[in-house]
């Protein structure tokens, strides 16, 4: 196995999450919040989704598939599309809402990208520097793990969110 193939194990995880934390939930389950400033169901998913689109998109060189596609219209968030959730406060992650369908409609989206991506990489395609402003510089493997790594724990937070509301 080479590590593309771990790549593509590794981010092949995350749809199943994700889809496991928002399938049958209606909206106002998906915004539910424990307590005001806590992050809810919707915006966790949205967020792990910016976030890889943003990271993954960046790192191909391709448009994100948030604005390429017309997903950033499709949510109508009271944001900038170049807002992934990243250092929001309560207020504004109380602000996305969004339907299970369509949450789960861009993660899929977004996931189709990054695999035909993923696929097109060698082992020497991981060792490029991407990201200049850390010590030490950032490769593609790296950023690759980041962002897989991230998005599964947002994924298990949504799980766990999903367990609480449920039991409540």
């Amino acid at each position: 196995m080479d590590a593309k193939d771990l790549l593509l194990d590794l981010y092949g995880r995350i749809p199943a999450a994700a889809h496991a934390a928002v399938d049958g939930l209606d909206e106002d389950t998906l915004t539910a919040r424990l307590d005001p400033q806590a992050n809810s169901i919707a915006w966790l998913v949205w967020h792990l989704v910016r976030v890889q689109d943003d990271h993954v998109s960046e790192v191909a060189g391709h448009e994100q598939t948030w604005t390429a596609d017309g997903w950033a219209g499709r949510f109508a968030l009271p944001f900038d599309d170049g807002e992934t959730g990243y250092g929001f406060d309560a207020d504004q992650v109380g602000r996305v809402r969004a339907g299970a369908d369509l949450l789960t409609g861009y993660l899929d989206a977004v996931q189709d990208r990054t695999t035909a991506y993923l696929r097109t990489l060698s082992d020497t395609d991981l060792d490029r520097v991407v990201d200049e402003q850390w010590d030490p510089p950032v490769t593609l493997g790296v950023r690759l793990v980041s962002v897989a790594d991230d998005d599964l724990e947002h994924a298990a937070q949504a799980a766990f969110l999903r367990g609480v509301l449920e039991r409540r």
